[in-house]
């Protein structure tokens, strides 16, 4: 191979890996952290008390009631109530839950942007335009 081809095949392998984002080698606690920032500001006190979506979602992830259904209909070994959500660690499992439901191969693949937009926009999220800016937010704050 001669110099040029070796220096150009140098310089596609330096751009894959450079093409590589934070949020692509995020994990997936940084994930719900990006997250709840997103939803709550990183609501103080785990989150208690947050409401937003004018009532209609709850806890520091802003969890609505029909996602914390759909979550405890697919693992009801959760437990507890709708209240619970307001709760960091019980609001980690429902999403969880959710994920494994609707998104288990975006869990698998560490696919954080389905993983949001489905988050932000239901079980069909990651194909709606309207969760791209949401996506955005979340990105932003895994760099």
């Amino acid at each position: 191979m001669n110099t040029f081809r070796m220096k150009l095949v140098a310089v596609l392998i330096a751009g894959m890996f450079s093409s590589l984002s934070s949020a692509d080698a995020a994990t997936y606690d940084e994930l719900l952290k990006a997250i709840r920032i997103v939803e709550t500001g990183g609501e103080p006190n785990d989150g208690i008390g947050a409401k937003g979506d004018y009532g209609k979602a709850l806890g520091p992830f802003q969890i609505w009631k029909v996602y914390w259904h759909d979550a405890i209909e697919f693992a009801p070994e959760i437990g507890g109530k709708y209240e619970d959500c307001s709760k960091h660690e019980y609001s980690r499992k429902v999403i969880k839950a959710y994920m494994t439901r609707y998104a288990k191969q975006a869990l698998a693949d560490k696919d954080w942007e389905t993983i949001a937009r489905i988050h932000n926009g239901g079980p069909k999220g990651h194909k709606k335009e309207a969760t791209l800016g949401y996506w955005r937010k979340v990105k932003k704050q895994l760099k």
